[in-house]
C-alpha cells in the first residue's frame, strides 16, 4: 500500500527555534513530511508553551497550563529537552547536526557562536548543512545586534501607518494587523528560502546560509503600498477599509449590519449596479473606470451606502453571488469555521494525543488549521500532535546510538529532560 508521506520525508530539520517566525516555518517543512527535531529548555520549553490565555482544556473542559499558541506552530514535530548551556547538550546538538539537512534558528546575532553552534562551526562538520537564521534585523546592519518583534517591525516597516482608520475619524490611529503578519511571513519566506537552497544543493552539493530578517520582509510585504511611494514619492495614508487604488472595494452598511464589496473592474461595477437599481451609476460620467470611481470616491460612496443599507447582508450576497460580483460577510473566527465553504475544505483538523500523552496531560486531542498547501500527488500529512516538552528525547537520542543508561546519566546531570 502506498502510504502518503508527503513531499519531503528524506529532509531531517534540525530547529533550535522559538516563538513563532522560525517554528512557523519549520512546521510548513514538517506539514510536508519533513523529520523536525525541535530542540527546546528543559523545564520550560518554548517562550509560546506559556503564553496563555487561552489554555488547552483536558477532557473535562478545565483549561491546563498548557498554552494554546505553542500548538499554532509545532504540529508534526518531536520535541526534545536539551540544556544547551552545558557542554554535553552543545555535543549532542552537533551531533544532531550531523545527521540533519535543515537547521533553522533564531537567536540573537552571534549568540549560538558561543556554544560552538553558528554557522561556521557547524559548517565544517557537515558542509551540506542548510543553516536558516531568523533575527529582527538581520546579520549585519546598525540595528543587527537589536531584538526583533513582531509589533515593533509592523511599527517601523510602515505597516501599523496603513492599517486602521484615519486620524480625524472616530477610533483613527495607528494599528497593528490582528496577527502577527511579519513573523508569519517570515516564516513562510524562510521556507521558500530552504527549499530553494535544497534544490542548489542537488546541484552543488553544498549548503549554504540563509540570512532572513523580520524588518526586510515586513518592508518587502508593504507590495503596491510600498511600490506607490517608491515610484510617485506619495507617502500612503490609513484609509480604514478602503482601498487606495480600487473603488467601491470596501466595507458597506447594510440593514443588519456590514457586508464587504471588492469590485475590481468595471464589467463587477457594472453588474453590481444594475442589480442594486441604480443602472444610472454604471453609465455616470464620473464612474465610467476604476480611475474615475477612486477621483470621485466622495460622491460615489455615499450614494452606494444608502442603498446597501436597504437588504440585510445575507441578501445582498444572495443577490449578488450569480453576478460575479465579490460580495461577503464579515466574519468574526467563529462564523469563518462554521462557513459551508471552510468545512468543505476540511480547514479544521484535530490530531490525537497518544495515550500515554494524554493520561500525562489529561489532553485529548488539538486542534489546529490544516496546511493550505494542497499538492496533488504529495499532499501535506499529519503525523504528530504539537508535542508535549520533552516528549520525544529518549527517542531522538537513541538515533543517535546513545545507550538507554548513557541517556539515564544525562537526565540525571540535568542535561536532557
Amino acid at each position: 500500500m502506498n502510504v502518503n508521506q508527503g513531499a519531503l520525508p528524506h529532509i531531517k530539520v534540525l530547529d533550535l527555534s522559538r516563538v513563532l517566525a522560525g517554528p512557523w516555518c519549520t512546521q510548513m517543512l514538517a506539514d510536508l513530511g519533513a523529520d523536525v527535531v525541535k530542540v527546546e529548555r528543559p523545564g520550560a520549553g518554548d517562550d509560546t508553551r506559556h503564553w496563555g490565555p487561552p489554555f488547552l482544556q483536558d477532557a473535562q473542559g478545565q483549561d491546563t497550563q498548557q498554552a494554546t499558541y505553542f500548538t499554532a506552530c509545532n504540529r508534526n514535530k518531536r520535541s526534545v529537552a536539551i540544556d544547551m548551556a552545558r557542554p554535553e547538550g552543545q555535543a549532542l546538538i552537533r551531533q544532531m547536526a550531523l545527521q540533519s539537512d535543515v537547521l533553522v534558528e533564531n537567536f540573537k546575532v552571534g549568540g549560538l557562536a558561543h556554544y560552538g553552534l553558528d554557522y561556521a562551526s557547524l559548517k565544517a562538520l557537515n558542509p551540506r548543512l542548510i543553516y536558516c537564521s531568523v533575527t529582527g534585523f538581520g546579520q549585519d546592519g546598525p540595528y543587527a545586534p537589536r531584538a526583533g518583534y513582531d509589533l515593533m517591525i509592523q511599527a517601523m516597516s510602515g505597516m501599523m501607518s496603513i492599517t486602521g482608520r484615519a486620524d480625524e475619524l472616530p477610533g483613527g490611529g495607528p494599528l497593528r494587523v490582528g496577527v502577527a503578519l511579519t513573523d508569519l511571513f517570515t516564516g513562510v519566506y524562510a521556507c521558500s528560502a530552504i527549499l530553494a537552497a535544497i534544490e542548489v544543493r542537488h546541484r552543488t552539493g553544498e549548503g549554504q546560509h540563509i540570512d532572513m530578517a523580520l524588518l526586510d520582509v515586513g518592508m518587502a510585504i508593504l507590495a503596491n503600498q510600498a511600490g506607490g511611494f517608491l515610484n510617485t514619492g506619495a507617502v500612503p495614508q490609513r484609509m480604514g477599509n478602503s482601498h487606495p487604488s480600487l473603488a467601491p472595494y470596501q466595507d458597506f452598511p447594510t440593514a443588519d449590519g456590514a457586508m464587504l464589496l471588492a469590485i475590481g473592474n468595471d464589467g463587477q461595477f457594472a453588474r453590481f449596479c444594475q442589480a442594486a437599481g441604480h443602472p444610472e451609476w454604471a453609465t455616470d460620467a464620473r464612474y465610467a473606470s476604476n480611475t474615475l470611481r477612486v477621483q470621485h470616491r466622495s460622491a460615489l460612496i455615499p450614494a452606494m451606502e444608502a442603498a446597501t443599507r436597504t437588504r440585510s447582508t445575507a441578501a445582498w450576497i444572495a443577490l449578488l453571488e450569480d453576478k460575479a460580483v465579490p460580495c461577503g460577510a464579515i466574519n468574526d473566527i467563529g462564523q469563518a469555521f462554521a462557513d459551508a465553504q471552510v468545512l468543505s475544505r476540511a480547514l479544521r483538523v484535530s490530531q490525537p494525543l497518544s495515550p500515554s500523552t494524554t493520561k500525562q496531560s489529561h489532553i485529548e486531542s488539538i486542534a489546529s488549521v490544516a496546511s493550505p498547501l494542497r499538492l496533488s500527488a504529495t499532499p501535506p500529512v499529519l503525523h504528530r500532535a504539537p508535542p508535549m516538552l520533552g516528549e520525544h528525547t529518549d527517542e531522538v537520542l537513541a538515533g543517535l546510538g546513545l545507550a538507554a543508561d548513557v541517556v539515564a546519566g544525562l537526565r540525571a546531570q540535568g542535561v536532557v529532560n
